[in-house]
C-alpha cells in the first residue's frame, strides 16, 4: 500500500503544496532557493501524499475477498504491529505498536488485512484514541465477531522534541469491545498475551 516516489494520486495537489512548503521556508527565515533546500517543497508535497494514504484507501478493496468461514471461537491475535502516523495538532509524527485481537463468530479475515486496517487509519491525520477506537469499530462492523480488543502504545515527537520534552513518555489507548469489554478473563488472557509491549 506504500506510494513510491512516483506515484503520487492524480489529483493531488502537488504545485499548490510545494507554493506553501516555499512560503513556510521564507517565513522560518529559510532560503528555498539555496541548494540543500530546491527540491524540499516537491519532496515535502510527495511525502504528505504518502503520509495521508489511508483517506484514499477504499476498506472494501482492502479486505479484497478475504473474510472466511471458519469454525474457530479462540482468540486470534495479532501483536506488534508497528505503525506511524501525524498528530493533528502539530503535525509532528508519532509511531509505536498495535496490539490487535478478536474472538471469530463464524468469520476469520485473512492475517495480512489486520496490519493494513492498522495502516489505512494511522496514514491519516490522528490522535492516538481515535485511531484506536476506529480500528476496533472497523473490525467489529466488519466482523461482528465475539469481541474485539485493540491496543496501542505509542512515543510522540510533539512530547518528546516540542512542549514537556520528555523523551521517555509513552502513550497507551485500548478499545474493547463484546466479550473483551464484559469478560474480565478474556480480557486478561488479552492483556497477558501482549505483555508490556515493545517500546523501551
Amino acid at each position: 500500500m506504500t506510494i513510491e516516489r512516483s506515484d503520487v494520486p492524480e489529483h493531488w495537489p502537488m504545485e499548490p503544496l510545494e507554493r506553501l512548503v516555499r512560503e513556510l521556508l521564507t517565513l522560518i527565515g529559510e532560503d528555498p532557493e539555496r541548494e540543500g533546500l530546491q527540491r524540499t517543497p516537491e519532496r515535502v508535497a510527495r511525502m504528505f501524499a504518502e503520509l495521508t494514504e489511508g483517506y484514499r484507501v477504499d476498506p472494501e478493496a482492502l479486505v479484497n475477498d478475504a473474510l472466511f468461514d471458519v469454525s474457530y471461537d479462540e482468540m486470534v491475535l495479532v501483536r506488534d504491529i508497528e505503525l506511524y502516523s501525524l498528530c493533528e495538532h502539530h503535525l509532528l509524527p508519532f509511531h509505536g505498536y498495535a496490539h490487535v485481537a478478536y474472538i471469530p463468530n463464524g468469520r476469520v479475515l485473512g492475517l495480512s488485512k489486520i496490519p493494513r486496517v492498522v495502516e489505512m487509519f494511522s496514514r491519516r491525520l490522528q490522535v492516538q484514541e481515535r485511531l484506536t477506537e476506529q480500528i476496533a469499530q472497523f473490525l467489529d462492523d466488519l466482523l461482528h465477531p465475539q469481541g474485539v480488543a485493540v491496543v496501542i502504545e505509542a512515543a510522540h515527537m510533539c512530547a518528546m522534541m516540542r512542549g514537556v520534552k520528555k523523551a521517555n513518555a509513552r502513550m497507551v489507548t485500548s478499545a474493547m469491545r463484546g466479550i473483551f469489554k464484559s469478560n474480565a478473563r478474556t480480557r486478561s488472557e488479552f492483556l497477558s498475551l501482549i505483555g508490556h509491549g515493545r517500546l523501551p
